[in-house]
């Protein structure tokens, strides 16, 4: 199980991104899961730029066309502002939440389920590889991950409602959007080789007050003494 830090890095000089999301929507104005109140919210850099190195990622694979596109999709401003970020700095949680309107309005759930993937491994398979050994394991450490991540008051998190012999199902109530999360998930479970579908039952973002997502194991490591 994914125990939470002692240590904090030590905060950065926060760079502020445009406050406004791809469509215009101003900063506060977002709904909220249940019991999210957010005050303080900040994130770990590493966390923002997991945005940019996804989309590099996509870019090289051929999946975004043109490597030019990828200013087109953040923009210049947005691109000179990551420059800016440092790794281990902490910065307002709506500069990731700006970025991911972005690329869901430009790209959608795919591109995001990337950032989510790609984010797990810049914030979290290092520190994380000698506690997590198994799907199991990352069901019950994700709320610890999220909060190693992630700093502030009332800034929501992860439970877990229900776990059996190949299966779990989680409440979210974090402000990320949900194709992130589930990326983060899936990386984290396909890390400890876990071959898992996870689906979401209920979301936040289809007017339900929080997400409940289902992780089902379909082989290898979901209990310690499983075989890979």
């Amino acid at each position: 199980m994914a125990d939470r830090p002692q240590r904090r890095p030590t905060p950065g000089t926060t760079t502020p991104l445009p406050a406004t999301s791809v469509d215009g929507t101003q900063v506060g104005a977002r709904r909220r899961p249940r019991g999210y109140l957010g005050s303080g919210h900040e994130t770990i850099g590493s966390d923002i730029l997991a945005v940019p190195a996804a989309l590099e990622h996509l870019g090289r694979e051929g999946r975004l066309g043109p490597r030019n596109l990828l200013e087109q999709i953040l923009g210049a401003e947005r691109r000179a502002a990551l420059e800016r970020i440092r790794a281990d700095g902490w910065y307002p949680i709506e500069e990731l939440l700006a970025l991911t309107d972005v690329l869901d309005a430009r790209i959608g759930a795919f591109g995001l389920r990337r950032v989510g993937r790609t984010l797990f491994q810049l914030s979290h398979a290092e520190r994380t590889a000698a506690a997590l050994g198994c799907g199991r394991d990352v069901v019950f450490g994700i709320d610890g991950m999220y909060h190693h991540a992630n700093r502030g008051r009332d800034i929501g998190g992860w439970m877990l409602l229900d776990v059996d012999d190949a299966r779990a199902t989680l409440e979210k109530t974090t402000p990320h959007h949900c194709a992130v999360e589930e990326g983060i998930l899936a990386e984290a479970l396909a890390t400890v080789g876990c071959r898992a579908v996870v689906s979401q039952r209920q979301c936040f973002r289809e007017g339900h007050d929080l997400c409940v997502f289902e992780v089902q194991c379909v082989g290898g490591r979901w209990a310690p003494d499983d075989d890979d």
